[in-house]
């Protein structure tokens, strides 16, 4: 984990990598497969004993999300919800299934979308550089407790 945080602090330009900084940053590498909101980042910090505050935490995800370290998701529930920026910012990044009972994340790296943006690119004259999808709904596990 120390060679992930020394490869984002390049990404700080003229800021400092403060102490406080550096928890979220290992807070959120710690949980790379969570999609943490400020709340989770701060009782987890909490939990480990460190005093950081929740201005603090705000401060440090948005600034995260402009340099483009981490990104927010809203998944609908009201909470900004952050993941670090896994691949090249030029590429699509990963869709994600939400479950509407026990609201599990699920990760979908799989990207069909790219004949539609070729019917938008040439039906409406207009050049995708992104795009995000999340399908609302049940996982297997919820699936098969409400069968039981």
């Amino acid at each position: 984990m120390e060679k992930k945080i020394r490869e984002l602090e390049n990404q700080f330009k003229e800021y400092r990598m403060t102490p406080q900084r550096r928890i979220v940053l290992e807070i959120l590498l710690e949980n790379i497969d969570r999609h943490l909101s400020a709340e989770e980042v701060f009782q987890i910090s909490r939990g480990k004993g460190l005093e950081i505050g929740m201005a603090t935490i705000y401060r440090t995800l948005e600034l995260l999300e402009d340099l483009g370290i981490s990104q927010k998701l809203n998944f609908g529930d009201g909470r900004g919800r952050y993941e670090l920026v896994q691949n090249n910012l030029s590429e699509h990044h990963h869709h994600h299934l939400l479950c509407l009972n026990c609201e599990r994340i699920i990760e979908v790296e799989e990207d069909l979308l790219h004949q539609l943006e070729e019917v938008v690119r040439e039906k409406h004259n207009f050049e995708v550089v992104n795009h995000n999808l999340q399908f609302f709904g049940y996982c297997s596990s919820c699936q098969q407790k409400s069968q039981e």
